[in-house]
């Protein structure tokens, strides 16, 4: 059956560290393969050698920015240059918070030689969404030290599932009818009769939604946009013990990670961004996150891939 939506939806995790590059984590980085579509969120330091590490290819269509820290995008300088160096000439397109603008603009022009493709740089705003094929992105308000973005990218309504006995017991002549009806359009029997897409296709599917919090302190905004969500990846970089330092940093912890997927009622909560206390051994984060979230939670590590399927 064909259907509206995506058939890939995977995840690779370039760098899962907080602040700084580690032995074993870099900093943060996720690649979002969504079908023919390849989509970075965030770029830290580094994220271009994750990116060849993990497979992910450099095809990159847009990059997504939670904000202007600069363990999230200072990797873009290098990777900007590496696509030049390899011959690309289709456009890409930088989406991030204010002061997107100002920064990607001097990051781009960084150096003596210009791109040899155009880069176009947007600045979103909490709510803001972007139509791509088969899928959205959606920007969303996140409560950190500086402006800062989550974003919710989620799949187009599926339409119903195709009953092929139905539609040839109603005398539908099996090939290019039957994708008509799929699509939505209404088709006519050799005996004359119209046949509607509601007589042979169940009830439209929700489709599938992942949440990436970005770095935040719990938020409502964070909640209410996540809600239902498949997937929810949420910054964890503290655990109980550094709660003062969360607040302090407008960072969140394992547990309140965990409460965030809670109250959202996410089916998956994927944490990242671990602090380098947390670097070897998250377990103590990913505990307290289980003790508030009963659904399936792992820590993600660099080169974790996860398809949703």
């Amino acid at each position: 059956m064909s259907s509206a939506g995506l058939s890939i939806l995977r995840l690779t995790f370039l760098g899962t560290s907080a602040a700084a590059p580690t032995l074993h984590r870099n900093v943060s980085g996720l690649a979002v393969k969504a079908d023919a579509d390849l989509l970075l969120f965030d770029c830290g330091e580094g994220s271009q050698r994750q990116m060849i590490r993990f497979g992910t290819g450099f095809g990159v269509a847009a990059v997504f920015f939670t904000h202007f820290h600069a363990d999230h995008y200072l990797g873009i300088i290098g990777f900007l240059r590496t696509l030049g160096m390899g011959g690309r000439t289709e456009s890409m397109t930088l989406y991030g918070p204010p002061p997107a603008r100002r920064v990607l603009d001097q990051a781009l022009h960084l150096g003596v030689e210009r791109l040899a493709f155009p880069v176009d740089i947007q600045e979103l705003k909490g709510g803001e969404v972007i139509k791509r094929t088969g899928y959205s992105v959606r920007a969303v308000r996140v409560d950190h030290r500086v402006n800062a973005l989550g974003y919710v990218l989620e799949e187009d309504t599926k339409p119903g599932r195709f009953d092929l006995e139905q539609a040839k017991a109603l005398g539908v002549t099996p090939g290019p009818d039957f994708g008509r009806l799929q699509r939505g359009e209404a088709v006519t029997t050799p005996a004359g009769e119209t046949v509607r897409p509601e007589q042979v296709l169940g009830a439209a599917r929700r489709g599938r939604k992942l949440v990436v919090s970005g770095d935040t302190r719990p938020c409502d905004s964070l909640v209410a946009a996540a809600m239902g969500a498949d997937l929810l990846v949420h910054e964890a970089t503290f655990s109980d013990e550094e709660q003062e330092r969360a607040l302090e940093t407008r960072h969140s912890t394992g547990r309140e990670a965990g409460r965030v997927a809670r109250d959202a009622r996410v089916a998956r909560l994927v944490l990242t961004h671990f602090s380098s206390r947390h670097d070897v051994d998250p377990k103590p984060v990913l505990e307290q996150a289980k003790q508030e979230y009963s659904g399936p939670v792992e820590a993600a590590y660099d080169g974790f891939v996860l398809q949703l399927a």
